[in-house]
């Protein structure tokens, strides 16, 4: 069944067109003439592709923009249509008898869209596929002398212009001819490169092998590494057990490891210090003048351990064989310990070696103006003249023998030491508020007090 087409309403799709039908309702015997579907469709695709072309900005009266490859093409789809329009016309001025048949008509409109079909395919191919090549390859030959100028005599690649030739080798095929600076099978190994890391990205999160152990249970097995060089994994494992921690040996030993991977087993000096200091002692002599200007000499012999005073003894003229006598003094019998530390002086002579060799006390001497390898006992001296000998004028040695005898019995059972966690080398019990209120107690001649509590 035909179409008839309204001149108007033709026009109004686009005025700038001749119309296909010359329809005149005041001449009723001019006969439409009929189009099939496969007319109208065609007519319905140049229609929608002439916007495209910049027409309309013509008719519109503005100035059109640069010419495309698209405006190309449909100026060429329109000289085929004005040649379908010629031919309606001619149909329609025709002075014969009878029209032609529908049949006709339509094979020759079929043939003239198979004609227009096959030259907007190549026009397509030509126009935009042959720009296309043409813009990676300038895109291609930009980025490699953007490279060069970057770094001379010979450019780094970096990661982008890595990800730049791989992205372009999929996009493009003919990019291995754009290539200057390096091979196509450069361009595929970071391809493979770049899939290898994907995938390794992909499965970060996926782990193989037995489950990791507990936090906890790891830092508790790096502590006790740490805390004690000497033990194994058995030994540890063992420890774990017993604290509800069923943890496999091998586990325990990889980890251990990590505790402290480049050091061989050794206990710190801390330590070393803590198992030998109930075996040391000390002594060094120190000087108080008197009231008349005597210079009197203080022996004093102090046990690291505790830091208990366990002689003192005063004189006007020191010898080696009274230092010897003060010695067999101090460490009666089995008490003696197994080193005696001392500075170099000449009173320590061949007398106090002699008898510190009987006592099986071997003796260490302090190096030539080190006294801070004496600590301990310079400590001493340094409290008993703070806390007793620059407050008072001693007049003979008896006097001063008293005065230190009652000043180390404040010290050995009243005086802190922060040494000693805060407590008095003889420790004292923490007395509660329980126990009553706080009485005070005069020690040394009241230089000192003691504090305690009384019911």
């Amino acid at each position: 069944m035909g179409i008839r087409i309204n001149r108007l309403a033709f026009q109004s799709i686009y005025p700038r067109l001749p119309v296909i039908v010359h329809f005149n309702p005041t001449n009723p015997t001019t006969p439409p003439l009929p189009i099939g579907w496969q007319g109208l469709t065609v007519v319905g695709f140049v229609v929608g592709l002439l916007p495209w072309s910049g027409w309309s900005e013509r008719v519109a009266g503005q100035s059109p923009a640069r010419p495309s490859g698209l405006d190309k093409a449909a100026s060429i789809i329109s000289m085929w249509y004005c040649s379908i329009v010629k031919l309606a016309i001619a149909l329609d001025t025709a002075t014969v008898p009878q029209w032609p048949t529908q049949a006709s008509l339509l094979v020759l409109l079929g043939r003239t869209t198979m004609k227009l079909l096959v030259t907007i395919r190549w026009l397509c191919r030509l126009l935009v596929l042959s720009r296309s090549q043409l813009a990676l390859e300038n895109l291609a030959l930009r980025q490699q002398l953007a490279l060069l100028s970057r770094e001379r005599p010979r450019p780094k690649l970096r990661r982008r212009d890595r990800l730049f030739w791989v992205c372009l080798s999929k996009l493009w095929s003919g990019w291995r001819s754009a290539l200057v600076l390096v091979q196509p099978d450069t361009v595929i190994r970071w391809h493979r490169q770049g899939f290898r890391l994907w995938w390794l990205w992909k499965s970060r999160h996926k782990r193989v092998g037995r489950p990791l152990l507990d936090k906890d249970i790891r830092a508790l097995i790096v502590q006790m590494a740490r805390d004690n060089p000497t033990w194994g994994a058995p030994r540890i494992q063992a420890e774990l057990h017993l604290l509800g921690h069923d943890v496999a040996e091998a586990t325990v030993a990889k980890y251990r490891k990590r505790a402290r991977p480049s050091q061989p087993p050794s206990q710190t000096w801390k330590t070393f210090l803590r198992n030998h200091v109930g075996t040391l002692a000390a002594m060094d002599f120190f000087v108080v003048p008197t009231a008349t200007f005597r210079l009197l000499y203080v022996l004093v012999i102090l046990s690291h351990d505790r830091r208990r005073v366990v002689h003192v003894n005063v004189t006007d003229s020191p010898t080696a064989a009274w230092v010897a006598q003060q010695l067999r003094e101090a460490f009666p019998f089995d008490t003696a310990p197994s080193y005696l530390i001392h500075h170099r002086d000449s009173i320590f002579g061949e007398v106090v070696r002699r008898c510190l060799a009987g006592m099986n006390v071997a003796e260490v001497v302090t190096a030539p103006r080190s006294p801070w390898q004496n600590s301990y006992c310079e400590r001493m001296v340094e409290t008993l003249r703070r806390e007793l000998l620059d407050r008072v004028i001693v007049v003979n040695e008896r006097h001063l023998l008293r005065l230190l005898s009652s000043c180390l019995d404040s010290y050995h059972r009243v005086r802190p030491n922060m040494g000693l966690e805060h407590n008095a080398p003889k420790p004292r019990a923490v007395e509660g508020p329980e126990r009553g209120r706080v009485v005070s107690e005069p020690m040394v001649g009241g230089l000192h007090h003691r504090y305690r509590r009384c019911s």
